[in-house]
């Protein structure tokens, strides 16, 4: 079975005292899950612990893109863009056709031949690697070029004097906090062992000064436990530097963290089907439709606070509107947001770094070794996931166990994938039966994939999980009924932020649904009265500290607010 629940979490906990294992992963982002995956489906012995809950960090705040980086043909990084736009093949096709769907973008030109020639070459170059990635075969269709009027058909929104016509390409998007929950359930059905929120304090080594596993505490209970393993894999991403000086050594890896920020628009602000990429003076720019909204960002600004909180301040939002503002006919004003969310990427540092220039810095990933016994791997973005976890795990097994032992994820299904084309062929007759529209049925099989059935057998068994929350009619009672069940949240915060993400898509992070949402887990996870009140207690904190954070002009004041809400554990 592929649940994370309490009942799993307290088992794996007792399991990871119980011998040793051939791989321990340290952090339970997208890096981390796609290495326990990657190992577990090995037939290696296999552990994943996080700190946190999963994907709390990087993971759960990024653009939601699963793309190539065509900013990055413009620095002639062939290798990197080509590597992107395979795993992005894969992701749609096999691995996880019900989480990743293809999205497409419109490139605005503002000169009439000499941009076009251009853009049409990088833009071309980008499908034909795409199509070599793919062998042969196209996984999105192929640029498609519009006159003025033609662009201005396909996103009428946009200034007419903003551009003299456009390019229209394909990406494609994701929930990356689903995508990470869904590699962290796979692996466990790969006989992983799994447990958020027990938070590393020691390594331990071996007479030979060799990593051979770690001391852990259970935030939840206060307990502390020992691991044994053959090999640990530091995946912490923008804490990989804390985690290294742990260990001691003179290995590993230096970044930089770059704080990316993001609002949300609700989707009827604009009548559009596709997006816009845009290319600006700081980053890149993507307006980004979803079913229920719109996503826009991104900044790269260094950030020099605490890790755990990353918000955006008030001088990030004006400069998203500005950026937005530029090519849009009726102007976006801070009344049209209704979320905000900021993220911290894990940029591997070079050795002299000007940080007003962290755009620069290179996006591969990097795998190398802290201690012996132990490897660090940072870098890279949520898109080529898998190929950074392959390469930690065949860089920790070492060539001649990595060749007996090849990585099989290219080509293996997540929780969800298989069968899922069936179960969106069975959409019509399963709306009918549980009174679901055809919007409804859309939202669930993006979720929940081909596990549509389990969603819908928890309602044969309590029909009341059918009904839409009341303060968020999107979703219904059964998705945070899974939340606690399935997925793995442990709190009130958890099913907010990273399952029924209100805390970045409604204009008062899920405040309305508190006591809605609060009374569903607590019969799902057992909580007393007094406890309830303490979940209902901490999230409406943090939202008051994330909504004061929002209004500050820069990164220490936004910090020092958010940080005046208490963690609910640790």
């Amino acid at each position: 079975m592929s649940v994370l629940s309490l009942e799993q979490r307290a088992s794996s906990l007792e399991a990871l005292q119980d011998g040793e294992y051939d791989v321990l992963v340290v952090g339970g982002g997208v890096t981390g899950a796609g290495i326990a995956l990657d190992a577990a489906s090995r037939g290696l012995r296999t552990a994943v612990i996080e700190a946190q809950d999963w994907a709390s960090g990087t993971s759960s705040r990024s653009s939601r893109l699963v793309h190539g980086g065509l900013r990055y043909l413009y620095n002639l990084d062939f290798k990197l863009v080509a590597e992107a736009l395979r795993e992005r093949g894969n992701l749609l096709t096999t691995i996880a056709p019900h989480l990743v769907e293809a999205q497409p973008f419109l490139w605005p030109l503002k000169t009439p031949v000499i941009e076009r020639a251009y853009s049409a070459v990088g833009v071309g170059m980008y499908d034909a690697l795409a199509v070599a990635g793919a062998g042969g075969h196209k996984t999105v269709p192929i640029q498609q070029h519009h006159t003025k009027k033609g662009a201005l058909k396909r996103f009428p929104e946009i200034k007419p004097s903003a551009l003299n016509g456009a390019i229209e390409f394909y990406d494609a998007r994701v929930d990356d906090a689903r995508l990470v929950i869904t590699l962290i359930r796979t692996a466990l059905s790969y006989g992983a062992e799994a447990a958020s929120r027990t938070r590393v304090h020691e390594f331990l080594k071996d007479s030979r000064g060799h990593a051979a596993g770690v001391v852990a505490t259970d935030l939840e209970t206060g307990n502390e436990i020992t691991v044994h393993a053959k090999r640990v894999i530091n995946a912490t991403g923008i804490w990989t530097e804390e985690t290294q000086d742990m260990a001691g050594g003179t290995g590993g890896l230096k970044v930089l963290a770059s704080k990316g920020v993001h609002i949300v628009i609700p989707r009827e602000r604009f009548t559009a089907q596709t997006g816009i990429f845009l290319r600006t003076e700081k980053s890149v720019l993507f307006i980004i439709p979803w079913q229920h909204y719109w996503v826009i960002g991104t900044t790269d600004t260094a950030w020099h606070e605490q890790l755990k909180h990353p918000v955006p301040t008030s001088e990030d939002i004006d400069y998203i509107l500005e950026q937005a503002n530029k090519i849009l006919d009726r102007p976006l004003t801070r009344e049209d947001i209704i979320g905000t969310y900021a993220g911290l990427r894990p940029l591997l540092q070079p050795k002299v770094l000007d940080e007003s220039k962290s755009t620069k810095v290179s996006r591969e990933h990097t795998v190398t070794e802290v201690i012996p016994g132990m490897v660090a791997i940072a870098g890279g973005k949520l898109t080529t996931y898998r190929v950074m976890a392959e390469d930690a795990v065949d860089f920790a097994l070492g060539e001649e166990e990595a060749k007996r032992r090849p990585s099989v994820t290219s080509s293996l299904p997540l929780a969800g994938a298989a069968g899922y084309q069936a179960a969106v062929n069975q959409s019509e007759r399963l709306g009918a039966k549980y009174g679901f529209d055809a919007d409804r049925m859309k939202h669930l099989l993006s979720r929940y994939g081909s596990e549509i059935g389990e969603v819908l057998a928890t309602i044969d068994e309590d029909p009341t999980l059918a009904t839409p929350l009341e303060a968020a009619p999107q979703f219904i009672r059964a998705e945070v009924h899974r939340a606690c069940t399935v997925e793995g949240a442990l709190h009130l915060e958890d099913i907010f932020v990273a399952r029924v993400r209100l805390n970045s898509e409604a204009r008062d992070r899920g405040g309305a649904a508190v006591d809605e949402i609060a009374e569903i887990a607590a019969a799902a996870l057992g909580w007393s009265a007094e406890q309830t009140e303490a979940e209902k207690d901490n999230y409406r904190a943090r939202i008051a500290s994330e909504l004061a954070a929002e209004a500050q002009s820069n990164d220490a004041a936004a910090s020092a607010e958010r940080t005046q809400a208490p963690d609910i554990v640790g």
